[in-house]
């Protein structure tokens, strides 16, 4: 029977430590290694320094089969990768004739020329095997010691990216026999982690040992996602796909996809299928619910345009919110989020439209209306509906949560309308 085989990745570099960059590559190199059945189990990021990285290879050695190492092979000093590599393997530096060439070439295609330190990168530990970089100087490496492969690659993403892809997925997938590994996630909003939690609890518990439940929150949004172990593909999709039927049933009205979906782009399928069209008017928000709405391709087949209205001169001249209402209840109202959508629908000519308004700190509260009060409202052909939030004191967070459960009021309309003849 197949076993499951487990990587660690460790990036190098005191650049990703000191968050002078963001570390793509180990996201990347995680999904790329479970899509053929190996499970990463650790991340460890480790600045230029010999000892710690000496260290770090020690520590995965004691729990993982394959070590993915990013970062430390440039030219210059403060790369010391090689180096600690041969240190760890008890090797020395050689010049590989092949790597040489390679970087030669690269070089002379380029009509640069060649440095010392440019030189230096084609030597490589005497007991690597050598992984040839087409893509930059820098190679690849491939060590093995008491069973633990260990693959050393550039930092530069997309010079990883195209040695994992053409170089080391396929020896990794001829070297090592593991099980399967599938995902299968449910997207949900509008409701709480620990809500969900409590929903599903027997459901969770009855889950057979070979699928795990992850629970991904993120902004008003879960993503529950399943991860199944086996031998055979087929069957192993067909027994995620009857846990989510188990699941579906107990919270139908909070899921609004799957895997992949994002809410933005499922309510341009909503749209598109009922020959829609939505627009927006913000204030709290800023524009925020419309970049979401447009981040999607195609998104111009039904979304018509958007208001700021930040100020209550334009809710007032652009979208005609009277000034009586705005004396009466202020900006911040069930009622003016009323007719700032409604003004909204009839100014862009649109079947439906959202609007935002709230405070979303961290001043400007007061203690009828403290920071993280938020009024949403989606106008219909037939009426318009409203929702009240009460968020926290972050203003980011505000404008993302915000921007969610407007999008998800406008999914709920749009669906209710699906059933109702108009």
């Amino acid at each position: 029977m197949n076993s499951i085989v487990r990587a660690e990745i460790i990036t190098i570099g005191d650049e990703i430590l000191f968050g002078q960059i963001t570390d793509t590559n180990t996201q990347w190199i995680g999904a790329e290694l479970t899509g053929i059945g190996i499970r990463p189990v650790r991340k460890t990021s480790v600045g230029d320094n010999k000892q710690d990285i000496l260290d770090a290879f020690t520590e995965a050695s004691k729990r993982v089969d394959i070590v993915i190492v990013t970062g430390g092979l440039g030219p210059t000093k403060d790369d010391i990768t090689k180096h600690t590599f041969c240190e760890y393997f008890g090797s020395e530096l050689k010049m590989n004739e092949d790597a040489l060439k390679l970087v030669t070439d690269f070089f002379a295609k380029r009509g640069r020329a060649m440095t010392e330190l440019n030189i230096q990168q084609a030597a490589l530990p005497d007991n690597a095997t050598y992984i040839p970089n087409l893509w930059g100087t820098a190679p690849g490496m491939w060590f093995e010691k008491d069973n633990v492969v260990y693959v050393s690659l550039p930092g530069v993403p997309y010079e990883m990216k195209s040695l994992m892809e053409f170089e080391i997925l396929p020896r990794l997938k001829t070297k090592f026999v593991s099980n399967i590994i599938k995902h299968k996630s449910v997207r949900t909003v509008g409701i709480g982690e620990s809500f969900l939690a409590e929903k599903i609890e027997n459901w969770e518990d009855a889950l057979p040992e070979h699928i795990k439940l992850a629970y991904l929150p993120h902004f008003g949004q879960v993503k529950l996602r399943l991860t199944g172990t086996g031998t055979d593909e087929k069957l192993l999709d067909a027994q995620l796909q009857a846990q989510v039927d188990l699941l579906l049933p107990m919270i139908q009205e909070n899921v609004f996809g799957y895997d992949t979906d994002e809410l933005e782009s499922v309510i341009g399928t909503l749209l598109i299928k009922n020959k829609a069209t939505v627009g927006t008017a913000e204030s709290c928000t800023g524009g925020f619910v419309a970049h979401r709405i447009t981040s999607v391709s195609g998104s111009s087949q039904y979304f018509e345009g958007s208001v700021v209205s930040y100020g209550n001169t334009v809710k007032k001249n652009v979208l005609g919110v009277s000034e009586a209402t705005l004396e009466a209840h202020g900006a911040v109202s069930e009622q003016t989020a009323i007719e700032m959508a409604e003004g909204a629908r009839k100014l862009l000519h649109t079947t439906y439209a959202i609007a935002t308004t709230g405070i979303a700190g961290p001043d400007g509260g007061t203690t009828e209306k403290p920071v993280g009060t938020v009024w949403i409202a989606c106008a219909t052909p037939t009426g318009t509906v409203t929702q009240l939030l009460k968020l926290s004191n972050i203003r980011n967070i505000n404008i993302e949560l915000t921007s969610t459960y407007a999008l998800n009021l406008l999914r709920k309309t749009i669906l209710k309308a699906e059933y109702v003849v108009i």
